[in-house]
């Protein structure tokens, strides 16, 4: 190897070991009791939980995915992440004080309370089908792929690539294990905030470094170049060739991001870990700011390479490793990596916990009948780590044997169990006399309907798959209700509050969340043909929709203080 690989894999040491060496040093005594291995102790606060949330969410595959999609199309497919800040928003008011208050440490835990044993175990059977067999290995492979893209481990190494892949592999996986293994939820939550804010110093300097690079060393001619030549790659209002077309955002989108957001296991149990109601809705709705700034972070660079390199890279994939190499210095190409590396850490180590919490409470523990002392479940649920962790390293190599039909794959399962999970924990919480056969009922009924429409009739339904989610979304619920009107249950369901934690809400919660629903109207304002997406620039509406936004909120923030006086 010469220096420079050198520099860079012993900086990306440094940096990852530091951030391992905080995470022991904020976890120590932490993980010895169940409520400390699974729920941080019940003591996250808001900056963690935000920082967790972030890193969870974004991963190699959102890198360079996202920029892909920027490069070959447009800004279109930031409806993915630019509109999760809405369902943040409902997380924040509508499920997260329900679920704090149950102190429910996981979801199918809630779904036993509110209906019976067998939902709670089909509901499990979904989740760990789901990450033991496509999600965990899934960001497992993507991620590897991307730091072999962005690092040349071939060369690096010497390997072929399948050897070199799985290599990597072995490498990402066992070191992000060992958080998710011995450090339970604290850990990944600490590591994930460092890591998180790494990330984003390196999603700002790469805009800036690439407007320098296009401005041939002058960030405002950079600049400027970016919003006068090809506006149309700035255009977020995506049509029904684009990647996101814009009317899906209100149908299937909206039920997508509810389930992702506010019933995923594996993304809603660093809030089960919140301190108070008023941490957890703080750590929520900072989280959807974050994801308004992913169109400038994660898809600008992809615009920023359609200008220096044309469209005639190889992939549209390859358009953010090629911008790295042209544009990160040496000295901070191990940070970097470093960075890139926790954020696949982030995605894998958060489903490796959160896979074990739902073995060791919702499959082990009922299946054992009797009360087990907390240091048994902590075993069990290490040991359940390492058996998923070790099956991942055998699975995600062979996905490079199946790359074609990956992906499609992965949207394909995702689609057996994101609606009907939304429906009935929907039902669940906001009705009282449904029964569990209404949702044993709805869960038959949507994996059947929906793999007739993916495999039978895929070629005579065309319908877009998420305005197909948003069809469903409505059936079930008329199914559900349509039962509990039919056979009701005997007895009302009554919400039991144990109330953990503090559960007094933040007094800056509903003005906060006016502001993050604002700026999302804000966000695609400017990337439409009335913003910046025009060749004739900023349109005068534009201007006047902006300060009435703005206006909105100073007057809602102040009447709220005169309110809180």
């Amino acid at each position: 190897m010469d220096n420079p690989l050198y520099f860079t894999i012993l900086s990306c040491i440094f940096f990852m070991g530091l951030v391992a060496w905080i995470s022991w040093r904020k976890t120590r005594g932490y993980v010895d009791n169940k409520d400390g291995y699974f729920l941080a102790g019940r003591g996250l606060t808001s900056v963690f939980i935000a920082g967790s949330l972030l890193l969870t969410n974004l991963s190699a595959e959102q890198l360079i995915g996202l920029n892909g999609s920027a490069y070959g199309h447009n800004l279109s497919s930031m409806g993915w992440e630019v509109t999760a800040a809405i369902a943040t928003i409902a997380m924040a008011f509508l499920f997260l004080p329900r679920y704090l208050a149950g102190a429910f440490t996981t979801l199918p835990q809630f779904l036993n309370d509110r209906f019976d044993s067998d939902v709670r175990r089909l509901s499990v059977l979904l989740f760990m089908l789901g990450y033991g067999l496509i999600t965990i290995p899934s960001i497992l492979y993507s991620g590897s792929v991307a730091v072999m893209e962005l690092f040349d481990v071939q060369s690096i190494s010497g390997l072929d690539y399948f050897p070199a892949l799985f290599v990597t592999v072995i490498a990402i996986g066992a070191t992000g294990s060992l958080y998710a293994i011995f450090g339970g939820l604290k850990a990944v939550a600490i590591s994930d905030t460092i890591n998180g804010i790494g990330l984003l110093i390196i999603g700002i300097l790469v805009p800036i470094l690439g407007l320098i690079a296009l401005g041939d060393g002058d960030l405002g001619t950079g600049f400027n170049k970016l919003i006068s030549e090809h506006p149309e790659k700035l255009n977020a209002i995506g049509s029904d060739t684009d990647p996101t077309p814009f009317g899906t955002l209100f149908t299937g989108m909206i039920f997508a991001n509810l389930f992702y957001w506010c019933t995923n296991q594996y993304v809603i149990q660093r809030t089960l870990g919140a301190k108070s109601l008023a941490e957890g809705q703080k750590g929520v709705l900072f989280s959807g700011f974050f994801k308004i700034l992913v169109p400038f972070l994660m898809m600008i660079p992809g615009v920023i390479a359609f200008h220096l390199y044309g469209p005639g890279l190889g992939t549209i994939d390859q358009a953010y490793p090629r911008l790295i190499r042209d544009v990160m210095p040496l000295y901070l190409s191990g940070f970097f990596l470093a960075v890139l590396l926790g954020a696949v850490f982030s995605s894998f180590n958060s489903l490796l916990n959160s896979a074990a919490t739902l073995f060791a409470l919702d499959i082990y523990a009922p299946y054992k009948g009797q009360k087990l002392d907390d240091a048994k479940l902590i075993k069990t649920a290490k040991i359940a780590s390492l058996v998923i962790a070790l099956f991942s390293f055998i699975v995600a190599p062979l996905l490079y044997f199946a790359e074609d039909g990956l992906w499609q794959v992965i949207r394909i399962f995702t689609g057996f169990y994101n609606i009907p999970t939304v429906v009935i924990v929907i039902i669940g919480l906001f009705t009282t006399r449904v029964p569990a056969l209404a949702a044993k009922t709805v869960i038959i009924f949507h994996v059947t309907a929906y793999a007739l429409l993916r495999f039978v009739f895929d070629d005579v339904i065309t319908l877009h798959f998420l305005h197909q989610y948003a069809i469903l979304f409505g059936i079930e619920i008329a199914i559900m209700l349509a039962i509990g009107r039919w056979k009701p249950r005997a007895q009302a369901w009554t919400f039991t509050q144990i109330n953990p934690v503090d559960m007094t809400p933040w007094k800056f919660a509903k003005p906060l969340a006016l502001t993050l629903f604002s700026c999302v109207i804000a966000t695609y304002l400017t990337f439409s043909p009335l913003g910046i997406a025009s060749q004739a620039g900023v349109s005068a509406i534009f201007i006047g929709l902006i300060i009435a936004l703005v206006g909105a909120n100073i007057s809602y923030w102040f009447f709220s203080h005169l309110r809180n006086q």
